[in-house]
Order: structure tokens, then sequence, then C-alpha cells
């Protein structure tokens, strides 16, 4: 994963439709998340999820459409130091969203879904949540 301050990030796509929102699970990992990824050095969060989706689903991000959604964290035994980040951004995009060789699967979650996402994620889904966005 890409780093700040020596904390592990990704940069993830939150796309949002009809009460719900994609998913993806990579080979090997039961657990689903965001798509996107770390960071290539010198590249700005823009670069990186155009990257990131083309990789995974062969789409097409509109950076220029990008909004940001919010920076989740998670800390070691809550109160400790963060020791993950994801950096969270809607978009509009173009293009077919298959999943590529890495990625097993895709699907559209909606809040019940929430225990079948990491850790990061279920924040993202709590902050969705109560922002109205994902019921």
């Amino acid at each position: 994963m890409g780093e700040s301050e020596g904390v592990p990030e990704k940069v993830a796509w939150v796309l949002l439709r009809d009460g719900r929102v994609l998913v993806t699970r990579n080979r090997g990992i039961d657990l689903f998340y965001f798509p996107g990824g770390k960071r290539e050095p010198g590249e700005s969060d823009a670069e990186t999820l155009a990257r990131e989706i083309d990789e995974e689903l062969r789409s097409r991000v509109d950076t220029a459409t990008m909004e940001h959604v919010g920076t989740f964290e998670t800390r070691r035994g809550g109160a400790g130091r963060t020791d993950f980040r994801m950096i969270c951004y809607t978009a509009e995009y173009t293009g077919p969203l298959l999943p590529s060789r890495e990625i097993a699967e895709s699907d559209w979650f909606g809040y019940g879904d929430r225990a079948r996402v990491s850790a990061v994620d279920q924040l993202v889904f709590d902050a969705l949540h109560t922002s109205g966005r994902l019921p």
C-alpha cells in the first residue's frame, strides 16, 4: 500500500447506485473491499484512483468529477496509533465494471451486508448510512 507518515494507505472508489455500493473481492480472500489501491510514487489521488479502477474493473473514472467522501482510519487497540488509512472518493465513470484477473468478483452491497467487508470499509458503510446515502 502507499504510505503517508508511515501509515499504509489506499485510495478507494465509492460508487453508489440505488442505495447500494460497489464492492470487490480479491481471489483467495473472503472479505469484500471498496475498489482502489495503493498510490505509486509521485501519483496524486486522482491518478491512483483512475489507474486502479482501470486495472481492477476495466472502467475509466472521470477524475474531474471526484468528490472526497472522507478519510477513514483504523487504529490498533482503538485508541492506539493509526495502522491503516483509506481515502475515499465518489466519481462518475465510463466502461463496463468488469472484474480483472486479480478480482474474483464484484457485487452491490447494502448496509445490511456491512459484516462482509473489512474493518476500514465498515467505517465507510457507517458514514454512508449515517448520512442517508446507504439506507
